[in-house]
């Protein structure tokens, strides 16, 4: 088994998913809700601690990760930043690097997020490469995710960075949207959701 190293995990799972008209955390895989499946595979990697970040739908998603501490954005609908920024003022004063994770991606898997922490050597944040993107599941330096504070809008990840280069493990299928019914339905005929 690799090597490790001791971290935080976020999952963000507030968006009103306004473009696809139902909430995309409750699509399945394999019967597993999206939500539940990111949960899963962020517990997995045996975080020393984990906290989910919900927003819109909330009390609709909250009992499918009971036993995962959950914070509560009341302004998601301004974007991920501040659903970031939630996260980081659950973590603030912890010291290990966090594994930030989404609902929307039914490609990732758990060696992906693997891969991720063991190339982390704490000199810079370890993120995901798709297509021309960077982004999360990210491993972020604590300094890193405290920076949140200052974003807005969603383009919280890219300016977490600046002019600071992180590591980028390629794993392009991550780049899938589930935005809209034409996303979701090419999914499906993917086999990676559930009809």
């Amino acid at each position: 088994m690799a090597v490790r190293c001791e971290h935080d995990a976020v999952v963000l799972a507030a968006g009103g998913s306004a473009r696809l008209g139902r909430p995309k955390q409750l699509l399945t895989v394999g019967g597993e809700t999206l939500l539940q499946r990111a949960v899963r595979l962020a517990k997995a990697t045996g975080p020393t601690r984990i906290v989910v970040v919900l927003g819109a739908h909330a009390d609709t998603l909250a009992p499918l990760v009971t036993g995962t501490p959950i914070v509560f954005n009341p302004t998601w609908d301004t974007g991920m930043a501040s659903s970031l920024a939630r996260a980081a003022a659950a973590l603030a004063g912890r010291t290990y690097p966090v594994l930030v994770t989404l609902v929307d991606q039914p490609c990732l898997t758990q060696e992906h997020l693997q891969t991720l922490l063991v190339a982390y050597d704490g000199s810079r944040d370890v993120v995901s490469a798709y297509g021309d993107a960077l982004g999360p599941p990210a491993l972020l330096r604590p300094e890193t995710l405290a920076a949140a504070g200052r974003l807005t809008g969603d383009t919280g990840f890219r300016r977490l960075w600046g002019v600071a280069h992180p590591a980028a493990i390629r794993r392009d299928a991550l780049g899938r949207d589930l935005d809209t019914p034409d996303d979701v339905a090419d999914a499906v005929r993917a086999g990676l959701i559930d009809p």
